[in-house]
């Protein structure tokens, strides 16, 4: 059985309670002093008798943590967090604040394989997948700064459905209600489009929220800032979406990052409302975010407005994104920026 007590979920922690001849009710104490109380230390789990933490500890189980390394703070309240991993990896992660509410964004991978040329994160080497464990406990840290997360956003550093197993396992966590209790329908996945997890996960029995970077209205245009574009075409999916609300019945979120002279003209987003007409979603249309050794660059503020315009009047429900946490490089698209080597 896995080692890290952080990433059992309530049955496994049962199990385990069992196969240690215990009372069932103290799985519970478990679960509920490392999902609730952020404990990282088994000696803590005072509800446990002396034995049976010796018992566990001697078996070789402990409870994983993160290390803190930097925070920076942006004059819009933006919070980014650098966290070190077990192995030295680091990731980062990130504090929003609207009229007091905390949505916190965080990591899936250390690195991403998507390749997303828009996004800092996807010119980093890929590492490797963070367990559940490592995705549960940037939420933990950052509760313990930042105060109680209300919304939870999986858009951070990696794709989430490329780490599917442990992006679900932390949803299940998180979620819990003897962990954080985060609501489901506060939690959101983002993804760039895999259509074979967009169909697994309709089939799961929780539905976080689902987002799709979506950033161009057609393949010509996807190819050019996508690499996941090549391999899958809007045709897959948007089949794969049309199954997925089939199934779910719950609303997509489309993430458009406008990109000047790439995907910014009116006859785009005349496309785009085609493209969506019969799903019901809302688009976020997101200012480029720039990065050291991309060249892109932002569509104007006026451009992004007519194209918000066009969707609006076309009846698609869309809202304009602009830029946080910049200057602390923590926006859309620029976690990891920092770690780029540009010549």
């Amino acid at each position: 059985m896995e080692k890290d007590l952080k990433n059992l979920t309530l049955p496994e922690v049962e199990h385990l309670t069992a196969e240690f001849k215990q009372k069932p009710f103290l799985a519970r104490y478990i679960f509920t002093f490392i999902h609730q109380k952020n404990c990282a230390v088994l000696a803590q789990i005072t509800p446990l008798s002396k034995l049976f933490r010796a018992a566990l500890q001697e078996a070789g189980y402990f409870i994983s943590s993160l290390k803190t390394i930097q925070t920076f703070q942006d004059p819009d309240s933006t919070m980014k967090f650098v966290f070190e991993l077990s192995d030295g990896c680091r990731i980062e992660a990130v504090r929003l604040l609207d009229d007091e509410r905390n949505t916190f964004c965080i990591s899936t991978q250390v690195g991403c394989r998507m390749g997303c040329l828009f996004c800092a994160t996807g010119r980093l080497q890929y590492r490797r997948n963070l367990t559940a464990a490592e995705i549960a406990s940037q939420v933990y840290e950052m509760q313990s700064i930042c105060g109680k997360a209300q919304n939870l956003v999986y858009m951070g550093m990696g794709e989430p459905l490329d780490n599917y197993e442990h992006t679900m396992r932390s949803v299940e966590l998180l979620n819990h209600a003897d962990g954080q209790n985060i609501g489901i329908r506060r939690i959101t996945l983002s993804t760039c489009g895999l259509p074979d997890k967009i169909l697994q996960l309709a089939d799961e029995s929780l539905h976080p929220r689902l987002a799709v970077s979506l950033h161009g209205p057609d393949d010509a245009t996807r190819n050019k800032v996508m690499k996941i574009a090549h391999k899958f075409s809007i045709k897959d999916l948007f089949t794969a979406l049309r199954e997925y609300q089939q199934k779910t019945k719950r609303r997509i979120t489309f993430e458009y990052c406008m990109i000047r002279d790439i995907n910014d003209s009116p006859q785009q987003a005349r496309q785009l409302t085609k493209l969506l007409d019969g799903l019901k979603c809302n688009v976020n249309l997101i200012e480029f975010n720039p990065f050291a050794g991309c060249d892109f660059e932002p569509a104007t503020p006026a451009g992004i407005k007519h194209f918000a315009g066009i969707l609006q009047r076309a009846g698609v429900e869309t809202v304009i994104r602009f830029k946080r946490g910049q200057s602390i490089r923590a926006a859309c698209g620029q976690l990891g920026a920092d770690w780029l080597n540009v010549k």
